[in-house]
Parts: structure tokens; C-alpha cells; sequence
């Protein structure tokens, strides 16, 4: 049985391009669930796949000590979307690294929530989105610390660059803590490229294209440094240089 269509009412589909999402609806209604074992290690790349309407829904859940990583580039050119939910056992890790690249009218979106429920875990998720046009990029995400998961450590670090007046940013990450003995942050800006930079940029002979795409590599390209197979990360980084090229436009 197919799960029921979303609304607007959810606070995860809030932004969604629900028009876009409902012809592929009953392909991703149900999200693919995974279990890494006890001391078990997991990373992947998401690199995009040339649909105009991606969807990408994963719950994960990581076993005592086990380690998850996953790389995200969400650029689709009509709509975008990744939502991972994760649940962490004691001293199990988690970390995402991913960005929304949109240009034109799209609209890219991660939603997650991660559920710290076992002691002494760790996450880290890192989000950049880079709009131009009248593209929406939006990170809604939410950590919680179960009540006897102490020494819990989480990160949420999201920032949102604006290159059109007409663009877009939403960024609302939460903390729902039930521990007390944690440490737990997160943070969210939303700006423009500076203007100095970009004096300095063309100053040295570059056009105002390729100074925006310069300046917004420094912004996003960090995220995949830690890509593990250096051809996934070649391919990721090549896909984001694309990216970056048609949003600086």
C-alpha cells in the first residue's frame, strides 16, 4: 500500500515542490532502510543523475560503534530532494557533507533527523546551498538526544549563499535534548558574495562569471574532501564545478 501523499501541514514537506513530486510519487513513497552492523563502517556519493526530479529517501540504522558518511550533491533542475533519517547506538558516528546547488526555478532540499538513542555518539552534518535565479534551497533538520543517550555530541553547521535577488534560502536545523550531560550546536546563515572578493577576483583578469564560480568553489568544494575514493571524489567535485558554473550565470 502506497503511503499517503504529503502536505504542506508537515513541517519536513513545507518547502517541497509537491506539483513536481507527485507524478513519481509511488516510486519513493517508501524509504529504502538500512542497518550497518556493530563496528561496521558505511560511506557513500551521491552524485546527481540528470533527472529533472530526484528523489533520494534513506533511513539508516547504525549498530553499536558502527560509522556512517554520506556525500551529497543535490543540483536537480526541477526538484531535489534528500531526506535521511538515522538512528545512532552507543559510540556510533554519523556525518553528512552535502550541498544544494539550484539555479533557474528549482527547488533542492535535505531534510533529516537524526536520533541519538545509545551513549557517547557523534554526528556531524555539514549543508551548503548556493541559489541563483529564483531557485529555493532549504535544510530542514532535526537531532535528538533520547533521554539516556549522555555524552551525546551533534553538529548541525548550514549556510546559504544568495546569488539573485529572486533566490531563495531556508534553513531551520533543531535540537529536541532529553540528556544532560551532551554537547550539542548548531547554526545557520544566509548571505552574499563579497563584493571585495569579487573586486579582487576580477582585478587579477578573471570576468564576473568566472570570479562568481572561483569564490563559490572556495564556498562548496570543501565538503568532499574526505570522499574516500578519489574517483568519486574527482566525479563529485567535476559535478559541482558544473553546478556552480550554471548558478554564477
Amino acid at each position: 500500500m502506497t503511503a499517503p501523499f504529503p502536505t504542506r501541514k508537515q513541517e519536513e514537506w513545507r518547502y517541497a515542490d509537491l506539483d513536481a513530486l507527485q507524478p513519481v510519487w509511488e516510486q519513493f513513497a517508501e524509504p529504502l532502510t538500512i542497518s550497518i552492523g556493530p563496528g561496521e563502517s558505511f560511506e557513500e556519493v551521491w552524485l546527481p543523475t540528470g533527472d529533472d526530479v530526484r528523489v533520494k529517501r534513506m533511513s539508516i540504522a547504525l549498530g553499536e560503534g558502527a560509522k556512517a558518511r554520506i556525500f551529497v550533491l543535490n543540483n536537480a533542475s526541477v526538484y531535489g530532494r534528500i531526506e535521511l533519517e538515522v538512528s545512532l547506538e552507543a559510540d556510533a558516528e554519523f556525518e553528512l557533507f552535502a550541498a544544494n546547488i539550484g539555479s533557474g526555478q528549482s527547488t533542492n532540499e535535505v531534510v533529516t533527523k537524526v536520533k541519538h538513542v545509545g551513549q557517547r555518539g557523534r554526528s556531524r552534518q555539514t549543508v551548503r546551498s548556493v541559489l541563483g535565479g529564483k531557485a529555493v534551497g532549504s535544510y530542514l533538520g532535526k537531532v535528538e538526544v533520547a533521554r539516556g543517550a549522555q555524552q551525546t555530541d551533534g553538529e548541525q553547521s548550514v549556510k546559504a549563499m544568495l546569488l539573485d535577488r529572486g533566490a531563495t534560502a531556508n534553513c531551520k536545523p533543531e535540537l529536541e535534548i532529553f540528556a544532560d550531560d551532551v554537547k550539542c550546536a548548531h547554526g545557520a546563515s544566509v548571505g552574499e558574495l563579497d563584493p571585495v572578493q569579487m573586486f579582487y577576483a576580477e582585478s587579477r583578469g578573471l570576468d564576473p562569471v568566472s570570479a562568481r564560480a572561483l569564490l563559490l568553489e572556495g564556498f562548496v568544494m570543501g565538503l568532499w574532501d574526505g570522499v574516500s575514493d578519489e574517483t568519486q571524489r574527482e566525479a563529485i567535485c567535476e559535478a559541482a564545478r558544473d553546478a556552480l558554473r550554471r548558478a554564477a550565470k
